[in-house]
């Protein structure tokens, strides 16, 4: 009879040991100590300790402990490994991967942009009136908006100009024209046959077609040793068809900004610019992708502001608060500004989207009224480190938008954080 009461108050203190273990900071301390790891080379990172005892795999880690937290640091590049032990056993393991410290230049700089498609790019159809009745031959051909001719008869084809001669001779021979044709990932071939129009000498394909877009956007940042650089933070897509344009080639050029269109509540605003007189090319595109345009400058830039190469911080190490963004707002001249990263995510995979932030300098919200189409690709610096650049706008709040983090951006430009030779081509 005297042994149930024991049993039971032993039961409910387990119980209870049981439900505030989770709780307790040695435990939260050991949950919340990632798998994984990040570090820049020669830098700390510092995380709440649990009273482990690391064993080391290789030299290259670097552990302290004191006052309950625990500061690691690497010195060699590469993928390491540590492993905690408590009581001499292993409690957890850690897999450290040390990137170098990279140091580019900040962009901030107004660019002009001209891309040439790979082919001519489908942006509509019209009608050709043929006497019997109104006719697309694109359409009935197969074709949408959206897709690119790259070969005419077996021959590449690469501008607007390359089309007439083909549908000229088509049209007077009777013969079809052979089209490939590529739409998103895949290539297809189809047979369009050029027609008159109405009361014209002339044949007609029924497509309105483009070879080239040109816009404004803001540098990001210029990797001085390989000549990379990286643009915009967003994918450019057509107007017309909303779709990314597939690029050949292209070039950037410097360019300027003449005026400000205010953004407002349902309307962004936007930067108007010209291209510089001198009209001179600083660089080349070699990709657009979702995370901006990229490729190689011919020529060093500078912004008058931050001249200085400028560390990174990766995804994980940007902090919600104060921040700066690189811009400009007035013919050609770089200003810091400031603003708030209101929210940021430790990323572990390329996404676009990876802080929220909002504009708080007064004077570019008098100026702007803050995130304005022009301003994508301004880089984000944070404690004197390059962070990311912002990307969208929040249609309805104009000084809110979105801000793409800086190592997906270097990743796409094919600057290698592993440290391996940043001159091969991309």
């Amino acid at each position: 009879m005297k042994r149930y009461p024991i049993r039971m108050i032993a039961g409910i203190l387990l119980l209870v040991s049981i439900l505030i273990l989770p709780f307790l900071y040695p435990v939260q301390a050991w949950i919340n100590m990632p798998t994984s790891l990040t570090l820049i080379e020669g830098q700390e990172e510092t995380f709440a300790s649990f009273g482990g005892e690391v064993v080391e795999q290789d030299n290259a880690i670097e552990v302290t402990a004191q006052d309950g937290e625990q500061s690691i640091s690497a010195g060699g590049v590469g993928q390491h490994e540590m492993v905690y032990e408590l009581a001499g056993f292993p409690i957890k393991k850690v897999n450290v991967d040390v990137v170098k410290d990279l140091k580019v230049y900040p962009g901030g700089q107004s660019i002009g942009v001209k891309l040439n498609t790979l082919g001519v790019l489908v942006v509509g159809h019209h009608l050709v009136e043929t006497g019997e009745g109104r006719v697309s031959p694109g359409e009935n051909a197969g074709i949408e908006v959206g897709d690119i001719i790259t070969k005419i008869n077996g021959t590449k084809v690469e501008k607007m100009s390359d089309i007439g001669p083909y549908v000229k001779q088509a049209g007077e021979n009777g013969k079809p024209l052979q089209l490939e044709v590529r739409r998103e990932e895949e290539t297809f071939e189809t047979e369009l046959m050029p027609i008159q129009q109405s009361g014209e000498a002339q044949y007609k394909l029924g497509l309105y077609i483009r070879d080239s877009a040109a816009g404004i956007g803001t540098m990001t940042f210029y990797e001085p040793k390989s000549k990379k650089y990286g643009a915009l933070g967003h994918v450019i897509s057509d107007m017309d068809t909303k779709e990314p344009i597939v690029v050949q080639d292209g070039e950037i050029m410097r360019s300027m900004v003449t005026s400000i269109e205010k953004g407002r509540g349902g309307n962004p605003g936007e930067k108007l610019a010209r291209f510089a007189e001198d009209k001179k090319v600083i660089g080349n595109i070699k990709r657009n992708s979702p995370f901006g345009i990229f490729g190689e400058l011919t020529d060093p830039i500078q912004n008058g502001i931050l001249d200085e190469p400028m560390s990174i911080a990766l995804s994980h190490q940007v902090k919600e608060g104060p921040a700066q963004i690189l811009t400009v707002v007035d013919d050609d001249k770089v200003e810091l500004f400031d603003i708030e990263i209101i929210s940021t995510i430790p990323q572990k995979f390329p996404a676009t989207k990876g802080m929220v932030i909002k504009v708080t300098d007064p004077r570019l919200l008098e100026k702007t009224g803050g995130i304005v189409q022009g301003m994508s690709g301004s880089p984000i610096v944070q404690d004197g480190k390059l962070v990311g650049a912002v990307t969208h706008v929040f249609v309805n709040d104009p000084k809110s938008g979105y801000g793409v983090h800086i190592e997906w951006m270097l990743d796409e430009a094919g600057i290698d954080l592993y440290g391996n030779d940043l001159n091969q081509a991309s």
